[in-house]
């Protein structure tokens, strides 16, 4: 667990009519953390707490060791005075400015001794520089998420909040998007608390996941773990799927196909990229439970071209007729994990139980980071 002195700590207990929140949560001082869960599960207001906004609720909030609020001693930053970005679903950029002096405005909020870069920070990791002249309603929906994130960035925050910043926007300008959040996690070196209740964000953006429900927290931990977690629900249904944490290893020798090694294993992937990633380059693919069929045997003449050896974990009921198998890929511990959805039928006759060593093949592979 990361020590509270480096930690974004987060514990809360806030009753509002109906609906309770209670959480305790140590997050990473880095990357970022997801929390994910239905609408009405306490996401938005773990951010509120986080900002200031619930100054009733009984909290505690520190960052990196400095403490916001501790309702114990009575201790309370007003939201003003705290060391955050906040990005909500809309932009609410000042429409009669320019991009450059909304970025500006963010900036002079941060007194001089305080700034950590200039007020230009988000501009290259964003892609903003050339939209600097425009005014709000000259920008689609993606540059406008984009410029409001810079903004954030430029007051120098510890920590970014966002609030499901993509809910507003169409699959097109998600599409635009998303590649720019995802610098976020290798080029900020503060935490980043995402709020979203979309699997596809969660599998390219999450480092650390918070699954939460009905305002308290089901279960906490690294992305990869918790989403192949048959007791959790993500593990389950026609999206359920693993991720998997490789490396790029040039192109197969005979084939042009991109080469990516794992703990547990290589993956080959065709090569789509105008310029292919250099040796060395850390990806995040996706596999779905759906496309991962079992043998116990390696096909000789298959058209499947990843077929590893695995040994089943675990078997789950997966709805009518359904079966979802978690299996384990490689020798290291803990092991790289990957879920197969196959029917009861199939269990049956192939003799799957824990333990069995089969060969797991692979029909589809999408890279997502």
């Amino acid at each position: 667990m990361t020590p509270d002195n480096e930690a974004l700590v987060l514990q809360a207990r806030w009753q509002r009519a109906d609906f309770l929140l209670d959480v305790d949560l140590r997050l990473p001082p880095r990357g970022v953390s997801v929390l994910f869960g239905v609408s009405g599960s306490g996401k938005t207001t773990c951010l509120r707490v986080l900002a200031g906004l619930e100054p009733g609720a009984q909290a505690c909030v520190r960052v990196a060791g400095e403490t916001w609020q501790d309702s114990a001693t009575r201790a309370f930053v007003p939201p003003h005075q705290r060391a955050l970005g906040y990005v909500f679903q809309e932009t609410s950029l000042f429409e009669h400015l320019s991009v450059e002096d909304n970025l500006r405005y963010g900036w002079r909020r941060t007194p001089a001794a305080l700034r950590r870069h200039g007020w230009d920070h988000g501009l290259d990791l964003l892609g903003i520089r050339p939209l600097l002249s425009r005014r709000p309603a000259e920008l689609s929906g993606g540059e406008r998420q984009r410029v409001a994130i810079a903004r954030a960035l430029a007051t120098s925050p510890r920590v970014l909040l966002m609030d499901e910043p993509l809910a507003a926007l169409d699959a097109a300008r998600k599409a635009d998007i998303l590649p720019w959040l995802e610098q976020l996690h290798e080029q900020l070196d503060i935490p980043v608390v995402y709020v979203t209740h979309s699997a596809d964000e969660l599998a390219r953006l999450a480092d650390h996941l918070v699954m939460l429900d009905s305002g308290r927290v089901v279960a906490e931990g690294p992305v990869a773990e918790l989403m192949t977690r048959a007791d959790l629900p993500l593990a389950h249904g026609d999206g359920a799927a693993a991720l998997i944490e490789a490396v790029t290893c040039g192109l197969h020798a005979t084939s042009g196909l991109c080469e990516l090694r794992f703990a547990g294993g290589t993956l080959l992937l065709p090569q789509t990229r105008v310029e292919p990633l250099p040796d060395r380059t850390p990806v995040r693919v996706r596999i779905q439970a759906r496309d991962v069929s079992l043998s116990l045997q390696r096909a000789e003449h298959s058209s499947v071209l990843n077929i590893l050896p695995a040994t089943v974990m675990t078997l789950h009921e997966d709805g009518p007729g359904q079966v979802l198998v978690t299996l384990a890929l490689g020798s290291e511990v803990p092991a790289t994990r990957l879920l197969a959805r196959i029917s009861q039928l199939s269990a049956q006759r192939l003799g799957i139980a824990p333990g069995l060593a089969l060969f797991a093949q692979i029909k589809g592979v999408a890279m997502v980071r």
